[in-house]
């Protein structure tokens, strides 16, 4: 089972979420992220892929885009491994498309 972390604005987006779109997402990572990030192969419906224009220090795990509803998105990228033989995920933002725009951090 992956490891989690989330970013102070991850947890703001979070808050701001409507309560059902809240169960949503959490029943997306459970029910379909994690055994995907355990396989190592997402499935199509998730629409996993790399930030296009995201510069990140060499040797930085890209960051991801996942779809867990029509306008429900959340960013993430592996980060170093918590556990021995296990991935570990860094949540970065999370809501609507709104959270594509870079704003105050």
């Amino acid at each position: 089972m992956p490891t989690f972390e989330t970013t102070a604005r991850f947890d703001r987006d979070f808050r701001k979420l409507p309560p059902a779109e809240r169960e949503r997402f959490k029943e997306t990572v459970r029910d379909k992220f994690v055994p995907d990030v355990v396989s190592g192969q997402f499935r199509p419906g998730l629409r996993v892929k790399p930030i296009q224009g995201v510069r990140l220090p060499d040797g930085e795990s890209p960051v991801m885009e996942m779809t867990w509803a029509p306008d429900g998105r959340a960013t993430w990228q592996f980060g170093d491994g918590q556990r021995a033989g296990e991935r570990h995920v860094i949540w970065r933002r999370v809501g609507g498309h709104e959270i594509f725009d870079p704003g105050p951090a």
